[in-house]
């Protein structure tokens, strides 16, 4: 049935991996540059993916910098900072529109 189907194709399956990993294991033993250049080779790679996140993330960076730097100069008007105890209500209550007139 399907159980003895799924049992022979998974035998099949380690018995396919023991074969490529013995042809390995033979190649690394008759040709050991061989294998070093493959480990150079997937290293650059990977040296290159993580160099292109490294851009990727310091251009998402520099853009919530200039963000944030833009909001602190719109904040940051001396001469329109109210100044007194209640200068927080001031400033909270000039932000609220005017109510509109009803006719």
């Amino acid at each position: 049935g399907v159980d003895q189907c799924i049992q022979k194709f998974l035998d099949v399956a380690r018995q396919t991996e023991c074969f490529f990993l013995q042809k390995r294991l033979q190649l690394s033993v008759q040709k050991p540059e061989q294998v070093i250049k493959e480990d150079v080779s997937e290293l650059r790679n990977e040296l290159q993916r993580k160099e292109a996140l490294i851009q990727k993330h310091l251009g998402k960076l520099r853009h919530w910098q200039q963000v944030l730097e833009d909001i602190s100069v719109q904040h940051k008007k001396p001469a329109e900072i109210p100044q007194g105890p209640l200068a927080y209500l001031e400033q909270a209550s000039a932000n609220i529109p005017a109510p509109m007139k009803q006719t």
